[in-house]
């Protein structure tokens, strides 16, 4: 979850990480390296695979802890479903990008193949670009999964976008999508018609003038305030083509052609910041604009009635949060921005120096089925990564009626007007400048904000 499942935030940030016990993890090393190259030369039958896996052991399974609903999930379905190959599961809750700096420091002491701590990464983003970036991956495993077949990974095939590219960077099937997630916002229909809810961020702008203290978002860089930036962004972009250009990577971009792409939307912030929640009510008053720390904590604040939107990462989970009680019956999603509303996939890869490669290739294999996405959408409300057209008519009318309902909107409506995340390189530099541009309200020049933060980034 866009959604980036990192300490800061995603997207709906989230992990998977598996650690699997070896007996002799010095004589393991050869032979992982040794299966890890036939593997991707396309060697080894997925039979040879399973039976190497579970002689591998128990599988020791990282994952972002976040969500009492996910963490029962991977309890009582995600456990069998591994077990029943026979590899043992042990789960842990972790945090994504302290895995990806175990992972690096581990390659850097001379880990390698089959000596790491690591196996599996439920990742996306930043976190993925950065082990991409440093060759720390196992390689392109994820059109040789027999669950395969359910994904789109064709280049021809323009609807395989979204599985080729996280945050900007391609895959090369290095990862397996794992869960889709749409950035959403959404209103309490007994405070706000959702027909007369703004539906642009030029439409925003008027109705928090004319409602002061009745809005305000995530203060980045929590992945839901990130996100919602980044939304911004593509809506004020000067050249007016949306999102293509924050595609790129930041050496194609450069400095100068970046700033002047987001200076319009930053300026934007500071002109609504006095209309925010503590903002003071008006313009040229300096109050104390209140950018709740998470999506929990703005949800707390829009359940209380301070605020009349919550926003997050995740189309079911209105229909999963009234069903729960945490949201009031009349909550609606919205159609907000209708100039593009940024999906993001998440995924699960593997480690260059997995300790036990062929366990996490089955394991990703068993959490890739139909039946697995199918029981994550009907327990937790999270959007599948299948694609539906690779599935048979009776599969997809399964998916059809399991689907939580949309409360307030439609499949086609947020299809056509979904829109990939920014580079997984311009995150950390868009969330820096909003820290001194907005939240420390800097003297400095836009500029000169800008120029800094990219090159303390290294960009």
């Amino acid at each position: 979850m866009r959604r980036r499942l990192t300490g800061r935030a995603i997207a709906f940030g989230a992990l998977v990480a598996i650690s699997i016990v070896g007996c002799d993890r010095a004589a393991e090393h050869d032979g992982a390296s040794a299966f890890r190259d036939r593997f991707l030369a396309g060697e080894v039958e997925w039979d040879a695979v399973v039976e190497r896996a579970r002689s591998e052991g128990r599988v020791e399974f990282y994952h972002w802890g976040g969500s009492e609903a996910l963490n029962s999930w991977f309890e009582l379905i995600a456990r069998p479903a591994i077990e029943s190959i026979g590899i043992g599961v042990h789960f842990r809750r972790s945090d994504t990008r302290d895995v990806v700096d175990l992972i690096l420091s581990e390659i850097a002491s001379g880990r390698g193949p089959g000596s790491g701590s690591v196996d599996v990464v439920w990742i996306n983003g930043e976190n993925f670009r950065t082990l991409r970036m440093n060759d720390a991956l196992f390689g392109a495993f994820a059109d040789r999964l027999p669950s395969s077949v359910n994904f789109a990974f064709d280049p021809d095939d323009p609807g395989s976008s979204i599985n080729r590219f996280d945050f900007g960077t391609p895959t090369d099937l290095m990862e397996m999508p794992w869960a889709g997630f749409q950035f959403t916002v959404r209103v309490d229909a007994d405070r706000l018609d959702p027909a007369e809810a703004p539906a642009t961020f030029a439409a925003l702008e008027p109705w928090a003038r004319a409602n002061p203290g009745r809005f305000t978002y995530v203060a980045p860089p929590h992945y839901i305030g990130s996100t919602f930036i980044h939304a911004l962004l593509y809506e004020t972009n000067p050249d007016s083509d949306g999102y293509t250009l924050f595609l790129n990577e930041p050496s194609d971009l450069g400095v100068t052609e970046f700033a002047r792409l987001i200076g319009p939307g930053f300026e934007y912030l500071r002109r609504i910041e006095p209309y925010l929640l503590g903002g003071g009510g008006r313009s040229g008053v300096q109050g104390a604009p209140i950018y709740p720390a998470s999506a929990a904590a703005l949800q707390a604040r829009f359940v209380a009635g301070e605020v009349d939107f919550d926003m997050e990462f995740g189309v079911y989970d209105v229909d999963r949060d009234i069903r729960s009680g945490r949201y009031p019956p009349t909550v609606r999603n919205i159609i907000f921005p209708e100039s593009g509303m940024i999906k993001d996939m998440s995924y699960l890869a593997i480690p260059r120096n997995a300790p036990a490669p062929a366990a996490a290739l089955v394991a990703i294999d068993a959490l890739s089925t139909p039946e697995s996405h199918l029981s994550k959408l009907v327990e937790i409300g999270f959007a599948p990564a299948i694609d539906p057209a690779r599935l048979d008519r009776e599969e997809r009318a399964r998916f059809l009626a399991a689907a939580p309902d949309l409360r307030g909107v439609t499949e086609e409506a947020l299809a056509a007007r979904a829109v990939p995340s920014v580079n997984a390189g311009l995150v950390d530099v868009i969330d820096a400048i909003w820290l001194e541009y907005i939240a420390e309200q800097s003297a400095r020049s836009f500029d000169e904000i800008v120029l800094d933060a990219w090159r303390n980034l290294g960009l």
